[in-house]
């Protein structure tokens, strides 16, 4: 077995694979051919005609062997990182519940399946991401769900953010089918998808890992793999409890800020060149100020990761005063009809209690 790879990215294959082809990477030190655990990579230029495991990949233009990719799931997240798949020049298969979603990357050349089942049987690997665990347990273990067209030799990559509980079931059903399974939840919202920017929190089976880390620098800046499943959805939810813990007391420091008669402009200004600073802030704050909230993370979502967030906490006794707090204002704005707006519309929900 072969693996074409330029030598910039020698370091992406384990020590094992390296020492299969004499000819590979011959000036790199076998030595520097592990993986590391974490890697902050520079974007691939090459064609990822490799085959890790034992696939029936397709062949390029150029003769080429290159891995079959399968993607579920086409919303505000999955859309741009399948384009980014598609125009780094991979074969990727689409499917999603709204079919005409699929449409724009069909016309970008990717190819449709009518069932999650069906792009997994197509395909050597597939990701999916989905909205909710409910969702990603149906598309993955329901009826004509991926698990249905997985065997031996294929990979099952969920991208999505749910509890542990939900991915170790996803897990275990994959790979009753001799298939390989990583979780790999992402943080990063719309912006960072479109720009392949994201940040890959992975679990599972290494080997998987190994086998699509190329794809995974294609969609993102970097990538960890935290070891057995559950991890890489545990860091998530830990992520996403401190970002929504963070949205929600910049709200209340900006309307706080306009009481005591200070310009909220400059609050933003002030807070993005201190030590508290945070990307979120100076994106959002301007924004914000102006009662405009354009989606980039729906609030649903936050208040859905907040609530998977307590429960993990609960599953091992932890307080999380903090996070509760903020919960419960992200279910005001929920009843306020904003669910589908930015998650920095919580503020609304702290203006309605100041006009109480």
């Amino acid at each position: 077995m072969t693996f074409l790879v330029r030598a910039p990215y020698c370091h992406h294959f384990s020590s094992t694979a390296m020492a299969m082809s004499s000819s590979f990477c011959p000036h790199l030190p076998l030595q520097f051919g592990a993986r590391p655990i974490f890697y902050f990579p520079t974007k691939p230029s090459f064609s990822h005609s490799f085959k890790p495991f034992s696939v029936q990949a397709s062949k390029n233009s150029s003769g080429k062997e290159e891995l079959r990719v399968g993607f579920l799931g086409l919303g505000i997240m999955g859309t741009p990182m399948a384009q980014n798949l598609i125009k780094s020049g991979c074969d990727v298969t689409v499917w999603n519940r709204t079919k005409s979603k699929c449409d724009p990357l069909i016309n970008l050349g990717a190819k449709y399946q009518s069932s999650p089942q069906e792009v997994a049987a197509s395909c050597d690997v597939t990701f999916a991401m989905l909205a909710d665990p409910n969702s990603a347990l149906e598309v993955a273990c329901g009826e004509n769900g991926a698990a249905s067209g997985m065997s031996p030799g294929k990979g099952y990559v969920d991208v999505s953010t749910v509890d542990d509980t939900t991915s170790k079931l996803i897990s275990a059903r994959i790979k009753e089918t001799g298939a390989l399974f990583l979780e790999a939840p992402v943080s990063g919202s719309k912006k960072p998808a479109e720009d392949g920017q994201l940040i890959f929190l992975t679990a599972g089976d290494k080997s998987l890992y190994e086998t699509v880390a190329p794809f995974l620098d294609i969609m993102g800046k970097s990538r960890f793999y935290l070891g057995d499943v559950g991890n890489g959805a545990a860091m998530k939810l830990v992520v996403n409890m401190i970002m929504g813990s963070m949205m929600a007391a910049f709200s209340e420091g900006l309307l706080l800020s306009e009481k005591v008669g200070l310009d909220p402009n400059d609050v933003v200004e002030v807070v993005s060149q201190g030590a508290i600073s945070a990307p979120m802030y100076k994106l959002k704050g301007p924004a914000m100020i102006k009662s405009q909230y354009p989606t980039a993370f729906p609030l649903k979502h936050q208040q859905k990761d907040l609530r998977l967030a307590l429960g993990l906490a609960e599953s091992v006794s932890q307080s999380t005063p903090i996070a509760a707090a903020a919960n419960e204002l992200y279910k005001v704005a929920k009843s306020r009809g904003l669910s589908d707006q930015d998650f920095s519309a919580v503020i609304e929900a702290l203006k309605a209690k100041l006009q109480n």
